[in-house]
């Protein structure tokens, strides 16, 4: 009796490691998937500034010229550890000048590096997954441009089981699909536009919105602010909540923002804000004007109450 209830429970464990050795295999295009795209740099520089990347990849603190350096190091901390953004500069040995255009395409919009490892989703990729391929190739080759930086980011800090990346695979089940954006053909071409670069390559609901247990978005609550992704403090509300939101700011007052950094109540952005808006004042005014009208046609969502700074 004992005997078969130990073949039993062997027979259980391997069918369950096999079960999630299959359900977090990942998921990525195989060779001949991209499409027939030749390069355009202005396009990739769009996106570049629309995604901020500088923001995380450069070295904290760099200016000018260096911030073009992609060496990474900024620390993300967060319940399930502390990340370190990685070098993505084109550096062969410690960034990503040895990926090729598939790899990186993959990385975006699955989360699986070059040798099939599953990244942790602090690199933004639900996001980045409604990138159009062709805006990927656009970008893969804008960092191609860009100067090599020698040397490797800090290893990620992260406790058991956090630090088990095959883990991720059932988690990207749940927020992973790989699907493009998806206009909406009763909007328009500008908050069509807007709704793009909001919810694709500017990876705004990554930072502006609350996470459940597992770290994720709560979608129906997406925009209406949530932890700050340094760790210290909370994003605010971007949806047009009169109260707690930008109900009370215009498109232009918007647009004037992501110019300047200044606020219709003449105050400047702060924290990683700044670094924001410093790459968004980057983008045509098309498209500061296209992010503006999607943000104010969303639904308002009330938010958490900005703390009001002692006088």
């Amino acid at each position: 009796m004992v005997r078969r209830l130990v073949m039993v429970a062997l027979v259980l464990a391997v069918a369950g490691l096999a079960a999630f050795w299959f359900l977090t295999t990942p998921r990525m295009l195989g060779a001949g998937a991209l499409p027939d795209h030749r390069p355009d740099l202005e396009n990739g520089a769009t996106m570049f500034f629309a995604g901020g990347c500088e923001s995380c990849h450069a070295a904290p603190g760099a200016k000018g010229d260096d911030q073009l350096k992609l060496a990474g190091g900024v620390a993300l901390d967060t319940p399930f550890g502390t990340f370190h953004a990685p070098n993505i500069s084109p550096d062969r040995q410690n960034g990503i000048g040895g990926w090729s255009t598939l790899d990186f395409v993959n990385a975006m919009k699955f989360g699986v590096g070059p040798r099939g490892t599953h990244l942790y989703p602090a690199f933004p990729y639900t996001s980045y997954q409604r990138m159009k391929i062709e805006d990927l190739i656009d970008l893969k080759a804008f960092l191609d441009t860009l100067p090599p930086v020698a040397g490797a980011a800090p290893d990620h800090e992260l406790p058991f089981p956090f630090n088990i990346r095959r883990g991720l695979g059932l988690w990207q089940l749940l927020y992973v699909d790989g699907e493009s954006f998806a206009p909406d053909p009763a909007a328009s071409e500008r908050i069509n536009r807007g709704a793009y670069l909001v919810e694709g390559p500017g990876h705004c609901g990554a930072c502006h919105s609350p996470r459940n247990e597992i770290g994720g978005i709560i979608a129906s609550r997406a925009l209406s602010g949530g932890p700050a992704p340094e760790g210290r403090g909370t994003t605010p509300n971007i949806t047009p909540d009169a109260e707690t939101g930008i109900g009370s700011w215009s498109e232009d007052d918007l647009v004037t923002m992501f110019e300047t950094g200044f606020t219709p109540e003449f105050d400047s952005v702060g924290g990683s804000m700044a670094a924001v808006q410093r790459n968004l004042a980057k983008l045509g005014h098309g498209d500061l004007v296209a992010i503006a009208a999607y943000l104010k046609s969303l639904p308002a969502i009330k938010g958490m109450k900005r703390p009001v700074p002692a006088s």
